[in-house]
């Protein structure tokens, strides 16, 4: 089994690293007489992956010899080849896929790209069905991790390592777990990563010339041609074996890449939100996923304690357009133009309307049949924003092109940065500390006193 397309972000250049991992490993098992076989995409509840992304994850000859018998995506409503594991000690149930449970070895291929990927998580959630996926899934859950990004802190991670757990205790597992560097663009484009207030004149020429080239262009083919630039990426550090201390490893090498050592919170945090996250490839960031960059991801780039003080204010970056992919999300389409105008509360949500979703026969059949998100997918994404959505005080959106879709996410709105932080000093005060957190790199900040 392997990650799905949700990472690494944005996909690399070819070869993609699972390409890499499956040469080598089906090499081994062709050496040894292994061939039974089968290639599982641990999408869980994310959308299946396309034919075309298939082939391109794993490269034309492996595409050949498995797809589609051998190579496809899981379905977690696929009850006839699904398996019940049990529960945990806490009656957490957990029913995976059965294909890979009941092999005589299961191998994962895993990318880490952030600290909340691989280890337990890669088979208890990526190879899971919607009513394990619900038992951590949810807002206290959400609230209680303080930080998705520091698994001993992380709420999330506990459920997480318990249904793991139960995986390693009836299922043998083998994982090659796999960390990368932070050359996230190609030579032309890596000035995206920079400080720009550290541009060389070449950098800014360049910068210049980028801009004058998409502005004009219609946005969805901006988006297109953005979407198209692969990562850069490069293997720092490959481990094989047990799940934890094969993930202890690869954690590690996440936190000596990415660690940011930081001293004191700030009042207000300034983020700019970047057109591509785990839910969106080559796809519209819709006002869900703006939100769950926001006060999902970007809050939760933190170790020890949040970048931002409670209380404080969140500024970020974005048109907030009310555009949604139809095809990957039309669940997303409801639920926010549906649910939110009713009530932003995640509990009421959850208890209300997401079975309602989950068991929509037209939604499973684009889960199962299409490329779209499952059902309940948009409430996991509403809640994944829940404990930053505690935390702070105010978000105000800077540069949002609509009133509309702020408000129906509790946000306010100004005009431009400037006018953005002006409402934050109004309300943290004229000597209010401001920090703003750079993403593109990939930054995990380690807040101290």
């Amino acid at each position: 089994a392997m990650d799905d397309i949700s990472l690494p972000l944005p996909p690399m250049a070819l070869p993609d690293l699972r390409q890499t991992m499956l040469e080598v490993v089906l090499d081994m098992c062709a050496a040894n007489g292994v061939d039974d076989i089968h290639l599982i995409i641990a999408n869980s509840l994310h959308r299946k992956m396309t034919e075309w992304e298939m082939k391109r994850m794993v490269g034309p000859a492996i595409f050949s010899e498995f797809y589609p018998d051998r190579y496809y995506n899981h379905d977690a409503e696929d009850d006839d080849n699904l398996v019940t594991l049990g529960h945990t000690r806490h009656n957490e149930p957990l029913r995976v896929n059965k294909r890979a449970i009941e092999s005589d070895l299961l191998i994962y291929l895993n990318i880490n790209l952030v600290p909340m990927d691989g280890g337990h998580k890669s088979v208890a959630v990526g190879l899971c069905d919607y009513e394990s996926l619900r038992a951590h899934h949810e807002p206290q859950t959400i609230r209680d991790s303080h930080s998705y990004m520091d698994p001993p802190a992380s709420e999330l991670n506990h459920k997480v390592i318990r249904l793991g757990k139960l995986v390693d205790e009836q299922c043998k597992v083998f994982h090659i777990e796999t960390a990368l560097n932070n050359r996230m663009f190609p030579e032309g484009y890596d000035i995206l990563t920079r400080n720009e207030d550290e541009f060389s004149f070449m950098d800014r020429m360049k910068w210049e010339a980028m801009a004058r080239t998409f502005s004009p262009l219609p946005r969805g083919a901006r988006r297109k041609m953005l979407h198209a630039i692969p990562a850069q990426y490069e293997m720092i550090g490959c481990y094989a074996g047990r799940t934890e201390p094969v993930h202890d490893k690869i954690l590690d090498l996440n936190y000596r890449q990415y660690e940011i050592p930081v001293k004191g919170q700030c009042d207000i945090l300034i983020s700019g939100i970047p057109d591509i996250s785990p839910y969106n490839v080559y796809s519209a960031l819709n006002p869900l996923l703006v939100q769950v960059m926001a006060l999902g991801y970007h809050f939760n780039m933190y170790r020890n304690k949040p970048l931002l003080r409670k209380g404080g204010v969140m500024i970020i970056t974005h048109p907030c357009f009310d555009e949604f992919d139809h095809n990957f999300h039309p669940s997303y389409i409801e639920f926010f133009h549906r649910l939110l105008p009713e009530s932003r509360d995640a509990f009421y949500l959850r208890e209300k309307y997401e079975r309602e979703f989950a068991s929509n026969p037209a939604y499973i059949e684009m889960y199962r049949r299409g490329n779209a998100y499952h059902g309940a997918h948009p409430f996991f994404m509403w809640y994944w924003g829940e404990n930053g959505r505690q935390h702070v005080g105010k978000v105000i959106v800077a540069g949002a092109e609509n009133a509309h879709v702020p408000e129906m996410l509790g946000w306010e709105r100004a005009d431009n940065l400037t006018e953005a932080i002006a409402m934050g000093r109004s309300y943290m005060g004229r000597n209010a500390e401001i920090t703003m957190l750079h993403q593109p790199i990939i930054g995990l900040c380690n807040v101290t006193d």
